[in-house]
């Protein structure tokens, strides 16, 4: 079952995070992840508030989760540690 990768963001270092954002995008492709939304409007209702919204769909719960602890995805994320306040949750699409 397909599963959504999804990060709420606030970039603090957008130069380091660029770098992240360059490097995330292949190893997310990589993986079998296609970007369904990135940045855009939004309209944020409850909880923290993130000016950087990005949802990615993944072949699996699995896959996505292999994204994540992959060396490429890996050396993205570490542009991004200290350069962003992040969130990021794993979530199993319902069937239809």
């Amino acid at each position: 079952m397909t599963a959504l990768w999804i990060a709420h963001v606030t970039v603090t270092d957008p130069e380091a995070y660029g770098k992240y954002a360059k490097l995330a995008g292949p190893a997310i492709a990589a993986h079998g992840g296609a970007f369904l939304a990135r940045g855009g409007r939004y309209v944020q209702l409850e909880g923290t508030d993130r000016s950087r919204n990005v949802v990615a769909r993944f072949p699996s719960v699995e896959a996505a989760e292999a994204c994540y602890h992959s060396a490429e995805y890996q050396a993205a994320l570490s542009h991004a540690i200290g350069a962003a306040e992040r969130e990021l949750v794993i979530v199993e699409e319902s069937a239809p």
